[in-house]
């Protein structure tokens, strides 16, 4: 019997990304909800001991002797987020990438993400594929998939802090979750990223009637049925960090929170539904940080876990979107539910999407052909 060693794998170039459908925020949010009912029932592995770990970062001092280390400026860092997703995805993957938030400068994007998808058996690479718009969509349908079974059904007025590439891919996975919605309002800090929002808002959405640029975080909140934080910024004091306070939030707002956040004593009150992408992934995060982690991860769910560990919220108050997605928890209860929704983004969700446009690719012949090898040298 002949053995057959060979190992090819495709590269997809982010137009080839394009010509697979990355885009396609319907599907994505399908797939999310999917994988989301797969975490649920355990069919998964990140890393870290508990198998739910965001992944490994390097992180740079502020004082090094080394004169070409770099410094820790924002968002500087590089960092591996693997995975093994089951179902009928069945693959496992690696997402890499380096991020300086000086790279704007640049006319480059904050991160530069590239992801291979393995075959799980072999571990042999499938495929290596620019992950930019992967990683934005995959991003941006986990709040669509909140928004599915969250979000008031009539839900018309989006609240949007920040108005980049998450704040789009964001209202794109809510226009999909509730179609209802014509009306967006949005703060942003610099014209540039407003104008090119507006712009495409008005190209992509034209049953968004009303679009209205507001001044304050209060005016993003108030009067929202959805709301959604989408700013990057500086991390250490979450004081900084932007605010929800309990009296601009209206009676069932599902509020969406991908990015830096933080909220009044109002807001941790137990009548206010509090819900997360993936329990395990906060305790795995609350686990490698020093204490109040809040300080050094700015996503609200990292706070929720300091509320539990400071006796101010009870374990049982967290509720967790898989369980929701299985069938198993209840979605909305009721109009007049507020419910907030952490989302920290996990490799699982990479695995996913990075799964059906590889197949995609493949179907439709997209990418280029690499050879590993014919015979491996060692073996």
């Amino acid at each position: 019997m002949t053995e057959d060693t060979r190992i090819d794998f495709i590269y997809l170039s982010e137009q080839d990304m394009l010509a697979a459908g990355v885009t396609d925020m319907p599907a994505c949010v399908d797939t999310m909800e999917e994988m989301f009912a797969l975490l649920y029932h355990g069919d998964y592995r990140m890393a870290g001991p508990n198998s739910d770990s965001h992944g490994a970062a390097i992180s740079f001092p502020e004082h090094s002797p080394f004169p070409t280390m770099p410094k820790p400026t924002a968002d500087r860092r590089f960092m591996a987020m693997p995975a093994y997703l089951g179902g009928r995805f069945g693959t496992t993957g690696v997402k890499w990438y380096g991020s300086n938030i000086a790279n704007r400068e640049k006319g480059l994007p904050r991160s530069i993400l590239m992801f291979t998808l393995n075959d799980t058996d072999t571990g042999a690479p499938l495929a290596h594929m620019s992950a930019n718009l992967l990683s934005a969509y995959r991003t941006g349908a986990v709040p669509g998939v909140g928004a599915r079974h969250l979000a008031r059904k009539d839900s018309k007025v989006v609240g949007i802090l920040g108005p980049g590439v998450m704040g789009k891919t964001s209202l794109s996975a809510f226009m999909a979750a509730c179609p209802s919605i014509d009306t967006v309002k949005v703060k942003g800090r610099g014209q540039k990223s407003l104008d090119s929002f507006l712009s495409w808002v008005r190209e992509t959405y034209p049953q968004i009637t009303t679009v209205e640029v507001v001044d304050s975080i209060e005016a993003v909140v108030r009067d929202s049925d959805i709301v959604t934080f989408c700013n990057s910024g500086a991390v250490g004091d979450p004081s900084t960090y932007p605010m929800v306070r309990r009296e601009w939030v209206r009676p069932g707002t599902f509020l969406s929170m991908p990015a830096l956040c933080n909220m009044d004593e109002g807001m941790e009150k137990s009548d206010i539904r509090k819900v997360v992408d993936n329990t395990g992934l906060y305790e795995a995060w609350f686990h490698e940080l020093p204490k109040p982690a809040h300080v050094h991860v700015p996503i609200i769910g990292v706070k929720f876990m300091d509320m539990i560990a400071e006796g101010r919220m009870a374990k049982e108050d967290l509720e967790d979107i898989g369980k929701i997605v299985a069938g198993e928890a209840p979605g909305r209860q009721n109009d007049d539910e507020i419910i907030i929704m952490s989302v920290g983004g996990m490799p699982v969700e990479d695995v996913a999407w990075g799964t059906v446009i590889y197949r995609n690719a493949i179907e439709k012949g997209i990418g280029v052909k690499l050879n590993l090898w014919d015979v491996p040298v060692l073996r």
